[in-house]
């Protein structure tokens, strides 16, 4: 996933759809590669790895449904079969609604996941909940790691698992967004929508409360979104006696969640090391930085 690469695969999706990538930038760059196509209104996103790409077929049907619900949501370009094969990677292009508006907040969230957890599955339902699962995924498909620091990330996930066989949830489970956190809301003229499908499933809907509950406590933001967050929802997710297994299923997927591309995106290796050095310590105050995404 070279910066080479990359132009590649978007020259392949201007071959293949007709679509202009004339003036593409990249946006963002963790697990997938994100680019703005400005000639078209378009924003292409590159699956960044063998573990993203298996999502990306479920990504579109998602979108399709949640579209179809009326969710305040990113929606797919008309016109363009999806997904696109470029050079064996998958891409999916996206209607570029991105635009002059306020700052979404953790009340806007919160409004976008209360309609989101009353919709039934759609038809060919959802994945069930399995973050654990994800995360040894990622570990199957490591670049520039350690052995040892894999075999750590490894036994995490076995000693989070058998916590969480132990955990009673006190919301009813069904469909849940799966990695609800501000850097999935995108501001646009009409208000904030939600974008990032790939963990969307069946699941216990506290797991949808407690990204913003672990950057509340990890990282060193302006806003208190997840005040916001649970005084639109209607919980509180940090007092719930299940929270400390479920932060430590969200720290280990922050930390594992790059371990794909980590030699693709230099960019982030830094932060990646402070993160994985500071959970392997049992370090819960030590505060984190969002990833750099661009490169």
């Amino acid at each position: 996933m070279t910066p080479e690469r990359l132009r590649a695969i978007l020259a392949g999706l201007q071959a293949q759809t007709g679509l202009s990538v004339a003036g593409a930038h990249l946006i963002k760059f963790t697990n997938n590669a994100v680019f703005r196509l400005p000639k078209v209104s378009a924003v292409a996103r590159i699956a960044g790895s063998e573990t993203m790409a298996k999502r990306v077929n479920k990504v579109v049907r998602v979108a399709g449904w949640l579209e179809d619900e009326g969710v305040a949501a990113v929606q797919l370009l008309r016109g363009v079969p999806q997904p696109v094969v470029v050079d064996g990677l998958l891409v999916t292009v996206w209607q570029d609604i991105e635009g002059p508006g306020r700052p979404p907040t953790g009340e806007d969230l919160a409004k976008i996941l209360k309609v989101f957890h009353r919709l039934l599955p759609p038809d060919g339902g959802l994945p069930g909940w399995a973050p654990i699962e994800e995360i040894r995924q990622r570990l199957d498909d490591p670049e520039g790691v350690s052995a040892d620091d894999v075999a750590f990330l490894r036994a995490q996930c076995d000693e989070i698992e058998a916590a969480l066989a132990n955990v009673s949830f006190e919301l009813p489970q069904g469909p849940i967004h799966g990695d609800a956190f501000m850097g999935n809301l995108i501001t646009s003229p009409t208000g904030p929508v939600i974008c990032d499908f790939d963990s969307t499933c069946i699941g216990p809907r506290e797991w949808d409360l407690t990204p913003l509950a672990v950057g509340k406590l990890r990282f060193n933001y302006a806003r208190d979104a997840y005040s916001e967050l649970i005084g639109c929802y209607g919980f509180d997710v940090m007092k719930w006696p299940g929270f400390a297994v479920l932060r430590r299923v969200r720290e280990l997927k922050l930390v594992a969640s790059v371990v794909p591309v980590l030699a693709s995106n230099p960019a982030i290796r830094e932060q990646w090391k402070h993160r994985l050095s500071t959970y392997r310590s049992g370090d819960q105050t030590t505060r984190w930085s969002t990833y750099s995404s661009t490169t």
